[in-house]
């Protein structure tokens, strides 16, 4: 079931920038030639009387600017009210400072910060680091980030400071580093540079939707899922609020429209380990580009997806494959013949079909030689995803281990076990039996369980020899899933050194 919940016109940005002049009525600064690749922004700022020069005519393009000066400009940049100001509280920043209020205005939308110790340092040369994390926070631009990383002192974690808004900013187009292979975090930003790179986050930030867990009736965003089946469409990122004196901030989940098409989007408050135990919802998210604006269209669904379930095998064995038929857990027939492929997950070979509706199956695999093997599937709906999560189970009625000659560890050469206890009742779990003369022990399937087969007067030492592994007896399992059953039979043995 589909419900068209929201169609987006096209996306404006957020950030509503006033434009008080032009590059043309803009002073000529006698240090700013136009040849400089930082020209064009220092005009067209200072035209808008975002910027300013000095008395003498210049500029000074490669002095350091300093963060208050950057908080003053970009306070104008976002023109934001800075008469109505709350006092941040930095210990170097009184009232009487010319930055204050910009400071202030900043600083109550969590644009800036201050140091550890309390200060502010208003006259301290701005990093590029810390430049890259305001203008990220300032311009609102999305928070995802791609593996992509050519730098090698930006370590890509959440918990270094700057990182991912550097990361952010590279990726955007809005700066290079200092080397093809360093970005230099902690290097001052020049005032040429800054205007530079105020201008070309102005034009690089991109279109976006924003949520808010307000329009659900939520409190939180806790997470989303923006790659169940999303071609490149869109990129979603999360942006969790913080605790302040005067409440909690409010989580926003951005969407980022990249190409026309479908894709899908899951998203919920409550935990992120167990999704669908929370409030969520599922959206197919279509995109359009008309006349350069995107348009973004939200389709509320509840539908999953065809899905892919793996059945266990080797390389060899999927290229044996003949045909794959599909039944009901009760034998009724579904689909004589289904596609099939050969699929790999975590370097693992798997033969896979496809799934498209929720409850219990038998997949019968049928080889070029005549042999055929059965699967139990299970396919249960998440109410929080676009797939459905699988339990696979193959056929395996019967299973013998020879504790002789048994892959990891065996009986000493010639030893043959003696007494044996089968426990009482076991027989409806599964019916074991010795070949006679050997110490080849076979279980029959009847009923998911498990019990252990004891040696009680025969804890012989494992070979290759290990003076505290001892075989007890044989451990028998059986796994069940609708009227398919597999059993494992394997030695049972004890560590004297636990």
């Amino acid at each position: 079931m589909r419900k068209l919940l929201t169609a987006f016109g096209a996306l404006l940005l957020a950030v509503s920038l006033p434009v008080t002049g032009t590059a043309a009525s803009a002073p000529q600064f006698s240090d700013v030639p136009a040849s400089k690749h930082f020209a064009e922004a220092v005009y067209e700022l200072a035209g808008r009387n975002i910027i300013g020069g000095y008395p003498d005519g210049t500029f000074k393009p490669g002095n350091p600017i300093t963060r208050g000066q950057a908080a003053a400009i970009i306070a104008k940049m976002l023109d934001l009210d800075t008469n109505q100001v709350k006092n941040p509280g930095f210990k170097d920043v009184s009232t009487k400072n010319g930055y204050y209020k910009a400071i202030a205005a900043l600083a109550e939308k969590e644009i800036i910060g201050g140091y550890e110790d309390g200060r502010f340092g208003p006259n301290d040369p701005i990093k590029r680091g810390q430049m890259a994390s305001i203008l990220v926070k300032a311009f609102d631009l999305p928070r995802y980030v791609t593996d992509e990383n050519p730098f090698k002192d930006v370590k890509n974690y959440s918990y270094v400071s700057h990182s991912q808004n550097i990361l952010i900013i590279y990726h955007l187009g809005i700066t290079t580093g200092t080397s093809p292979t360093t970005f230099s975090p902690n290097a001052s930003i020049t005032r040429g540079q800054a205007a530079k790179l105020l201008k070309a986050t102005e034009e690089s930030k991109p279109q976006m939707k924003i949520l808010q867990p307000s329009e659900y009736g939520w409190k939180r965003i806790e997470w989303f899922n923006d790659e169940e089946k999303n071609p490149g469409i869109f990129k979603a990122a999360l942006v969790t609020g913080r605790k302040t004196p005067a409440g909690y901030t409010g989580d926003r989940l951005q969407i980022v429209p990249l190409k026309e098409g479908t894709g899908t989007l899951s998203f919920g408050e409550g935990s992120i380990y167990f999704p669908d135990e929370t409030n969520s919802k599922k959206y197919y998210v279509h995109v359009k580009k008309t006349d350069g604006e995107w348009s973004v269209t939200l389709e509320e669904t509840d539908e999953h997806l065809p899905t892919a379930v793996s059945l266990d095998m080797t390389l060899e064995q999927t290229k044996q494959v003949e045909q794959v038929s599909l039944a009901t857990m009760e034998g009724k027939p579904i689909n004589g013949n289904v596609a099939f492929k050969h699929c790999k997950k975590f370097a693992h070979d798997y033969l896979c079909i496809d799934i498209d509706k929720s409850g219990q199956y038998i997949a019968t695999v049928r080889f070029k030689n005549g042999r055929e093997s059965r699967y139990g599937i299970e396919a249960k709906q998440k109410t929080a995803h676009f797939y459905y999560s699988f339990q696979t189970l193959q056929e395996r009625t019967t299973h013998s281990v020879d504790l002789s000659n048994n892959d990891d560890y065996s009986l000493k050469p010639g030893h043959k076990i003696g007494t044996v206890i089968i426990p009482k009742g076991s027989e409806q779990i599964a019916v074991v039996t010795r070949e006679k003369g050997t110490n080849i022990f076979r279980a029959e399937a009847k009923k998911s369980g498990t019990f252990q087969v004891e040696f009680p007067d025969d804890r012989v030492l494992a070979y290759p020899g290990d003076d505290f592994l001892y075989f007890e007896g044989v451990s028998i399992q059986v796994e069940q899933l609708g009227t398919i059953l597999h059993v494992t039979a394997r030695p049972y043995i004890h560590d004297y050194m636990k």
